[in-house]
């Protein structure tokens, strides 16, 4: 058997001389140590698994660089940049791959459990504080996010005051609409008085009124008192070149009191006057009373001879029956395609012994 060898320290500066001839046993070579060479720690004649690393080639001359300089500069690289194969860099065994992500393991851990207690920290902050500390800061956030939420709304989509769907109507929309109101209704007779007061704008004669609404009616009372006021003293009614003016009072004793009454309550209180509305569903101005009446089913629903045009209609109502209180009478148009009267009965009909008269809610209509 030939007697097994042992390794032989290198040569070197401080060192003692190689051993030569046969028989003297022989170290590995430099260049080889040089290439597989690493930690202090590893024993490059133990026997372990492949590395998978390519053979170093053999180092040129430091003036000359090449592959082999490549070769240094990419095992050089630290060990955590890795390999897109997932094997270990070259020179480094598997087991001290895994040493390595062991040890970035341990770290994640480490850095996990750090981060559920800070976690469980700021909670226990929170809950130092008192009740109503996070009540303030829930109602701010929930302010907040309605603000944003505000902000991603469009300019035509409605606001959060108002329900969606509602839209607001102006004066002339709501005056020109048309109302749910049957022919044959007779309410309670009882009426509340709009609140509020709309001075008399001119100068001429003043006379007061009330408005009433009769309960019930589903109608709005509020566009019935401001046509009432609009229309009285606008320059082409009663109030034109400042002849008379009208205020609007809630309280005291007025000149008259016009009333919007459904048409069962209409015809009693203008029976006191010794008229009958029934017959075609008019109103009237109730002269032994204090009460103008307004028929809340014409105030609705027009009439025939006006068709789609109620705000007009509604105009010549207010102007008709005032006017009756002021002691104007009932007249007709005297020429075939002239405007009628205001105080003609335009309700009823336009067209009488074969002359035609056009609609006309002012009496004044020239102005």
């Amino acid at each position: 058997m030939i007697p097994r060898q042992r390794p032989v320290p290198p040569s070197g500066p401080g060192q003692g001389p190689r051993p030569s001839g046969r028989g003297a046993r022989q170290g590995p070579r430099q260049d080889y140590l040089d290439a597989f060479g690493g930690d202090e720690e590893d024993d490059v004649f133990t026997r372990a698994r492949p590395t998978y690393a390519p053979p170093r080639p053999r180092e040129r001359a430091p003036h000359a660089p090449g592959p082999a300089a490549d070769a240094v500069s990419r095992e050089s690289a630290p060990v955590a940049a890795g390999r897109g194969d997932g094997m270990p860099p070259a020179g480094e065994s598997v087991s001290a791959a895994r040493s390595g992500k062991g040890r970035a393991f341990t770290g994640i851990a480490a850095a996990a459990v750090t981060t559920v207690l800070a976690v469980v920290v700021a909670g226990q902050v929170t809950d130092g504080r008192g009740d109503e500390a996070v009540r303030s800061q829930s109602a701010t956030e929930r302010a907040e996010r309605g603000s944003a939420d505000d902000a991603t709304r469009g300019d035509d989509r409605p606001s959060p005051s108002v329900s969606p769907g509602v839209v607001t109507l102006t004066y002339a929309q709501k005056m020109s609409a048309k109302y749910p109101l049957a022919a044959e209704l007779k309410g309670s007779g009882k009426f509340d008085a709009i609140p509020g007061v709309a001075k008399a704008p001119g100068k001429g004669r003043k006379y007061t009124y009330r408005v009433d609404v009769e309960q019930g009616l589903g109608l709005d009372g509020e566009l019935f008192a401001q046509a009432v006021q609009k229309t009285l003293n606008d320059d082409r009614s009663w109030a034109h070149g400042g002849a008379r003016t009208f205020e609007r009072i809630h309280s005291g004793k007025p000149d008259f009191v016009i009333t919007l009454a459904s048409p069962g309550t209409t015809a009693e209180w203008c029976a006191k006057s010794g008229l009958d509305t029934t017959e075609d569903n008019v109103s009237c101005d109730s002269a032994a009373t204090e009460r103008v009446m307004i028929n809340a089913y014409r105030w609705a629903q027009g009439s025939s001879t006006f068709g789609d045009a109620m705000y007009a209609y509604r105009q010549m109502l207010i102007n008709h029956e005032v006017g009756h209180r002021l002691g104007f009478g009932h007249v007709t148009c005297d020429k075939d395609g002239e405007l009628a009267p205001v105080m003609q009965q335009q309700t009823k009909f336009l067209d009488h012994d074969g002359i035609h008269c056009r609609p006309n809610p002012w009496a004044f209509p020239g102005s």
